[in-house]
């Protein structure tokens, strides 16, 4: 049964509307299928539904190994409900934190790293990486190689995580494969597993995105997709509010505050507006509560972080999450 190098899809081609379709006639030639080819040709992607039931049972299997999990979280866009992937496994973790060039360079790793204990996820040991920036992939793979117990290693995390990059850049750095796994930023764009021979000593198996109902990813078209996503270090904007003010990004969040320094962290493709009257809008209202040095998070977009206690209004797109956190930076 073959399948698909890129998503991990098995090859089919009784219907292009499902997982993995290739034409009949390419089946034994073909490395990718048509979707795969089409996503890192022309970055036209064909959506899949797919739920978190397919990754439960991944992870259940997973347990049943004595295999090194390696689980990683998009610093930027940590999610709330981390922890639950854990609770299904009894594997040794290394938690990676990935896109460390996305936050401001000030921003030390000892400081993003520590944020660990807020999470209260236990692990073997954590690292923060770039794979745009090659950073610190030379301790990763050692940490790899030093805490595996088998040849087989599991990546698992939520959807944009930056899993599959990152597996791209082990297998560009240390394997002589010219295969690499398909990316893009859209969710589900890895359907099964995927199984990767770095070397005789070791495996790296990719695992499908954990679906994040709560984030605003799903809810938005590709072009404004690609906006939010940032794609380089993030200059974080400060407003200083004193009477009851508005402040708009785009058409995706409005947040109403009277008294606060409010600071974005959000991608510099955004256009944010600040206006002094009230603006009408039709998202939808979520009342938060926060304390100093508090984040507001909006699942998928960023986060504010604030200054002052306050009772603030957020408005956003149905479904999408926001919640209160302790400051990450």
């Amino acid at each position: 049964m073959k399948k698909c190098n890129g998503c991990g899809a098995v090859f089919q081609s009784l219907d292009s509307n499902l997982e993995g379709y290739i034409k009949e006639e390419n089946i034994l030639k073909s490395e990718i299928c048509e979707r795969c080819f089409r996503i890192k040709n022309y970055g036209d992607y064909k959506f899949i539904d797919k739920n978190n039931i397919d990754f439960i049972n991944i992870l259940k299997n997973i347990n049943l190994t004595n295999d090194l999990v390696v689980l990683v979280v998009d610093i930027f866009n940590v999610n709330k409900d981390l922890v639950n992937i854990t609770k299904y496994l009894k594997n040794d973790l290394l938690l990676v934190f990935t896109k460390k060039d996305i936050l401001p360079l000030k921003v030390t790793d000892d400081k993003l790293l520590s944020y660990n204990e807020k999470l209260k996820i236990k692990c073997v040991d954590s690292i923060i990486i770039s794979s745009n920036k090659n950073y610190s992939f030379d301790l990763l793979f050692d940490k790899i190689n030093m805490y595996k117990k088998t040849k087989n290693v599991y990546v698992v995390g939520y959807t944009n995580a930056g899993k599959s990059t990152m597996i791209n850049k082990l297998i560009y750095n240390y394997s002589d494969s010219k295969s690499l796994i398909t990316t893009s930023i859209l969710p589900s764009t890895t359907i099964s597993t995927i199984e990767i021979k770095l070397n005789d000593e070791l495996t790296i198996i990719d695992t499908p995105g954990v679906l994040d109902n709560g984030s605003i990813i799903n809810y938005v078209d590709s072009k404004t997709l690609k906006k939010i996503v940032p794609k380089k270090e993030i200059k974080p904007v400060t407003y200083q509010i004193k009477t009851t003010q508005n402040i708009i990004v785009e058409d995706l969040l409005k947040v109403e505050s009277s008294n606060n320094n409010l600071t974005f962290y959000v991608s510099n493709d955004l256009k944010i507006d600040r206006y002094y009257k009230n603006i009408e809008t039709n998202l939808i209202e979520n009342i938060v509560r926060v304390n100093p040095n508090n984040d507001i998070v909006i699942s998928g977009l960023g986060f504010i972080r604030v200054s002052k206690k306050e009772i603030i209004k957020v408005y956003t797109l149905e479904n999408v999450d926001v919640y209160v956190r302790e400051s990450l930076i």
